[in-house]
């Protein structure tokens, strides 16, 4: 089934505090030398401060394509042969939706990219199927997010979910996480698309999730860089 519509909210407080800003401050990205003293030359005369470019993408792994945002700070990759169809909703705020298609034209992931936080209920029960940390995405978001695989009980309903977690999907000491995870000043969400009931019960869902189909979508999911 597809996941339930986002309830949208501000960010915490260093991202509210953002959403005030003029857009050509809020999207200079982090450590850039914004207000710093100007250069002078030998003239005397003072010249505007250089800002460092924006960070290039990791290398896509091998039959991989990468995609990168118009940031320029997060990217990630898909097989060759998907495409992505990219969507600004909004400028100020910045929210951007970006939808991964396969090579039929089945929508697979959709994700979530924007100034602008959502909130979500969490479940009475959740069962992790599968988990691995996001590498690219470790040290940029605390704790390190995770790309998982795992199902709800919500109210006696059982829903399968796989997409970003910001951190373990449940931690260790049983607390379930829910929320985006939080990139400097923008949040990120991204879900893979079901479709009705997708398994009968955990075991298909564990052999779906090792199937072609399954392992290339936790192959997008653990390509996430931001930089």
């Amino acid at each position: 089934m597809r996941s339930a519509p986002r309830a949208l909210f501000f960010a915490p407080a260093t991202l509210a505090v953002t959403l005030s800003l003029p857009a050509c401050v809020a999207d200079v990205p982090s450590g850039s030398p914004v207000g710093a003293p100007s250069a002078t030359s030998e003239a005397g005369l003072t010249s505007a401060p250089v800002l460092p470019p924006s960070p290039a993408p990791a290398p896509a792994p091998a039959g991989m394509v990468t995609y990168s945002f118009p940031d320029g700070r997060l990217s990630f990759a898909h097989p060759a042969g998907w495409r992505v169809q990219h969507e600004q909703v909004s400028s100020s705020p910045s929210v951007e939706i970006a939808t991964v298609l396969d090579e039929g034209g089945k929508q697979q992931i959709n994700i979530y990219y924007s100034q602008i936080g959502d909130a979500q209920a969490g479940p009475a029960e959740r069962y992790v199927l599968e988990t691995d940390p996001v590498p690219g995405l470790a040290g940029q978001s605390v704790p390190t997010p995770h790309a998982s695989f795992f199902v709800d009980h919500i109210n006696g309903a059982v829903q399968y979910r796989m997409g970003l977690t910001s951190g373990l999907p449940v931690s260790p000491d049983g607390k379930v996480h829910t929320g985006p995870v939080l990139l400097g000043r923008r949040v990120l969400a991204a879900d893979v698309l079901f479709a009705g009931a997708p398994f009968a019960d955990d075991r298909a869902a564990k052999a779906w999730y090792w199937s072609g189909e399954g392992q290339a979508l936790k192959a997008v999911l653990v390509s996430f860089s931001y930089r």
